[in-house]
């Protein structure tokens, strides 16, 4: 696992215990947001960011959030 996915996964995801179904999609939207502006550029915490609309963030990673989001939800 990459360093900055290992060190931001816990935090981004309040250290909520999931199932490896949800956990992989929101690994890939650390990823996502990783290389949005609002990370890169604009030097935000992974949660602001999450919460974010486009332009902020790539629309890959608003499809991201909301099939993760819809994840948890399920297992509620």
């Amino acid at each position: 696992m990459n360093l900055l996915l290992s060190f931001t996964f816990p935090s981004f995801l309040g250290g909520v215990e999931m199932s490896k179904s949800c956990k992989g999609l929101a690994m890939e939207l650390v990823k996502c947001l990783s290389e949005s502006d609002c990370i890169k550029i604009e030097n935000r915490p992974y949660k602001e960011c999450a919460g974010e609309k486009s332009p902020s963030i790539p629309s890959e990673c608003v499809g991201l959030r909301e099939t993760y989001f819809n994840c948890k939800r399920g297992q509620a």
